[in-house]
């Protein structure tokens, strides 16, 4: 069976009117290596398509992962994307939402997110996010008309590290609030330390630290739905 994955980044660089963000390096470089390193064919999209903009405070590459990310795709700057609207849900097994505070803006309510999460979730398959990568998921809807995370376990950026890093007044919204308001169970961790959490097959982390944690939970999520998975064989989808 050839596995695939979706990453999908933001295309926006702008902070409100207080800055210059993006996509966040280590949510994207420590979720690829276990997808990759698990054999899945991986694929980068972004709303818009193109050359997706890269937090500049994010590229560290004292990271190895990022260090190995950044060689292997040469993303000082940017990282080259396909647009939502060309992905066909049923080509991936696996969708994940970087983080990075540009998502806040261009996420939430993107069309093409919601059709993709929708359409790979309810065909049995895995939804990732991470740090602020849950704003694509606050207005995502199933075919019975439910929000997804409506009784679901979930995890993202908490309201208390929003506001420690000050960017509480510049969002559009609070990313745990909103999570909370569509019925989701929300189970945060203290803040800056990783926390991961897994309710069927909606797995999420609460901040840059909880990446690689998201990442070996897709795959672990992944192995454990599917018997024989070089033949494709599916377990269980109601997981």
């Amino acid at each position: 069976m050839n596995k695939k994955a979706l990453i999908v980044v933001t295309n926006n660089n702008r902070l409100g009117n207080s800055g210059v963000t993006g996509w966040f390096m280590s949510e994207v470089s420590h979720v690829y290596f276990p997808l990759k390193d698990e054999h899945f064919q991986v694929e980068f999209a972004s709303p818009k398509g193109g050359n997706a903009p890269l937090d500049p405070a994010s590229l560290t590459l004292d990271d190895p992962e990022n260090k190995c990310f950044e060689l292997e795709f040469e993303v000082e700057n940017s990282l080259p994307t396909k647009p939502l609207y060309e992905i066909n849900p049923q080509d991936y097994q696996v969708v994940f939402f970087a983080g990075g505070h540009g998502t806040m803006w261009d996420f939430p309510d993107n069309e093409d997110i919601q059709r993709i999460t929708r359409e790979i979730y309810e065909n049995g398959g895995i939804v990732g996010a991470v740090c602020h990568g849950p704003a694509a998921l606050v207005n995502v809807k199933l075919s019975n008309g439910k929000y997804l995370v409506e009784g679901k376990e979930v995890n993202s950026f908490t309201d208390s590290e929003e506001r420690e890093v000050g960017k509480h007044d510049v969002v559009p919204f609070l990313l745990e609030s909103k999570l909370r308001e569509r019925g989701a169970k929300f189970v945060a961790g203290k803040n800056w330390e990783n926390k991961v959490v897994v309710s069927e097959r909606l797995i999420t982390g609460q901040n840059p630290q909880s990446a690689t944690g998201v990442g070996e939970a897709i795959v672990d999520k992944y192995n454990e739905m599917y018997l024989g998975s070089d033949e494709g064989v599916f377990l269980d989808p109601g997981l």
